[in-house]
């Protein structure tokens, strides 16, 4: 099928891989521009909350309305380079400013709406950004912290006016029509210049901020069409927040290339998983994106209720997702789950191909383009079959989408950036077939009694058991042994937690995998503590193992 980004005399990208970024490339002007110019009716995004509301928009509508809010931003002295801090809920304003931030080459920083007035303090000043763009629910958040950002000069309100803010839906309603229909005259924008900053889940007490070029959007061909499998005209569907670096991954970038309509579920409050269902049926999504907890969810309902005939792709990442899970969505559905790796610092890196063997529990093989090896702890490539760090190699060829490196932290870069690779801060497997095993982080591996073990392999284990909902695993210090295995549990609806209980569950390791990774201590949890993206803290249930107070 003809594709206005691959095909014809003004194509952009090749369709080959490893991918090639040319020159100078912008993801608004050169992809979403382009569909509009080829086809006006195409449909690009669909929108839609619990209250069954409904927005949809075609690539033609938002290379307009994201050119109406670039005239605007410029009418505020915006300009290349400018730093911006986007917080919108799961809105379709958040596309279109974001597109227009990417038309005139302002540099954006998307952040999640439940950071809090402190969280919102340390980002800005920590990236001396000189507006933030939000809506009135989250405005209150930026007012309280204002005063303490001195590089903070313009608060821009999507929805109505607010003291000491821009009305933006003022100076969008007095952008012309012919301002709507050509995109403004800027800077053109070359692979090498900045595009976004984002900053890591934030697993620490300062998370590390993450720059990424405008070669960036390129890089997620493979995240969309290696690894989703995405075809143009496809409906699909990922679970995030706009603030977090999967939004750019699953509902953007790769998506809009391939060209395939994004539909996003906005909701607010507590979220019920089991609304889910009826969207997915209705609007017959065929590739899906939610992390392991989701789908985890998901699994607790009747999915025999609900016809999914659509749905031929489904995917998962952020956390390894266990093998019972993977199994019972399979026979619930019919489509196997294919799990990949890669971080905010990176596209898809590894993945269980679209097309190609799955290996349940794997996070795959390596992308085109992404040279990946397994080093020990000197930069020395490890045995088939031995665990190492893992590194891509980027001294002969720097893969498209890996960041340029971490904004104001040289040390950062230092300690990751090593004799031309880029170590990713894990440790992994390879097996015969080239497929990759998570381990864990390189902190979290648990050395036991002259053992080195993965908590992934302990914890895959016990999420097998009927009684357990959520496990984590860590070591603690042990003078016999050096660290020992304590395992967290949330269990089911209507497990009686017990010493008989724990019991059960040690035995139950024991059996299935070899005997010293069992965990000599257990715990129940009412919840796990997670970041904001979803991802289990260790380190707090490390800190909670030591001084036994639950800080979450």
């Amino acid at each position: 099928m003809f594709n206005p980004i691959f095909d014809g005399p003004d194509a952009i990208l090749s369709r080959e891989f490893p991918v090639q970024v040319p020159p100078y490339f912008n993801f608004a002007r050169d992809v979403v521009d382009r569909w509009a110019q080829y086809d006006r009716n195409k449909l690009a995004l669909i929108w839609t909350n619990q209250q069954k509301e409904e927005r949809k928009f075609t690539f033609r509508d938002l290379s307009r309305l994201s050119n109406r809010a670039a005239h605007a931003l410029l009418k505020c002295g915006i300009r290349k380079g400018d730093r911006i801090f986007l917080q919108l809920p799961r809105l379709p304003e958040w596309w279109i400013y974001s597109l227009a931030m990417i038309k005139i080459g302002a540099i954006q920083c998307p952040s999640p709406v439940l950071l809090t007035p402190a969280d919102i303090q340390y980002r800005i000043n920590a990236g001396e950004f000189k507006m933030v763009i939000t809506d009135q629910e989250n405005a209150p958040k930026f007012d309280e912290v204002a005063g303490e950002c001195p590089t903070l000069q313009y608060r821009w309100l999507i929805d109505g006016s607010r003291p000491d803010w821009i009305n933006g839906q003022q100076l969008l309603a007095e952008t012309t029509s012919a301002q709507a229909l050509e995109a403004p005259e800027a800077e053109p924008t070359s692979q090498a210049d900045p595009l976004l900053m984002i900053f890591t889940s934030g697993t620490s007490k300062h998370p590390k901020m993450v720059e990424h070029t405008h070669s960036y959007p390129i890089g997620h061909r493979v995240t969309a069409e290696w690894w989703h499998g995405l075809r143009e005209n496809d409906v699909t569907m990922a679970i995030s927040d706009t603030g977090w670096a999967k939004n750019l991954w699953g509902n953007y970038f790769g998506q809009w290339i391939a060209g395939a309509c994004v539909l996003i579920f906005d909701v607010r409050g507590k979220f019920h998983a089991h609304k889910l269902l009826p969207v997915l049926e209705h609007y017959g999504v065929s590739d899906f994106c939610a992390p392991p907890t989701v789908y985890r969810m998901l699994l607790q309902h009747d999915l025999s209720q609900h016809n999914f005939s659509e749905l031929r792709s489904c995917v998962s990442a952020g956390e390894p997702l266990h093998t019972e899970s993977i199994q019972r969505w399979r026979e619930s559905t019919g489509v196997t789950i294919r799990e990949a790796y890669g971080q905010t610092e990176t596209v898809a890196v590894l993945c269980n191909r679209a097309g190609e063997t799955v290996k349940p529990g794997s996070m795959g093989k390596p992308t085109p383009g992404w040279l990946v090896e397994l080093h020990d702890e000197d930069g020395n490539p490890v045995p088939q079959g031995e665990d190492g760090r893992v590194a891509v190699r980027i001294s002969e060829h720097r893969p498209a989408g890996l960041m340029s490196g971490y904004v104001n932290c040289p040390g950062e870069n230092e300690k990751y950036f090593i004799n031309g690779c880029f170590y990713t801060g894990d440790r992994a497997y390879c097996d015969p077939d080239g497929y990759y095993w998570y381990l864990g982080r390189s902190d979290d591996i648990i050395k036991s009694s002259g053992y080195r073990i993965s908590p992934s392999e302990v914890e895959d284990v016990m999420a097998h058991h009927p009684a357990v909902l959520e496990v984590a695993v860590i070591g603690i210090p042990d003078p016999l042994r050096g660290n020992r295995i304590k395992a967290f549990v949330v269990s089911k609806p209507g497990t009686v937690e017990s010493e008989e209980l724990v019991r059960e569950l040690q035995h139950y390791v024991k059996t299935l995998t070899a005997p010293y990774k069992y965990p000599r201590e257990i715990e129940f949890l009412p919840r796990m503590p997670k970041t904001i993206s979803g991802k289990i803290r260790r380190e707090a249930l490390r800190k909670y193992s030591e001084d036994h107070v639950m800080g979450w």
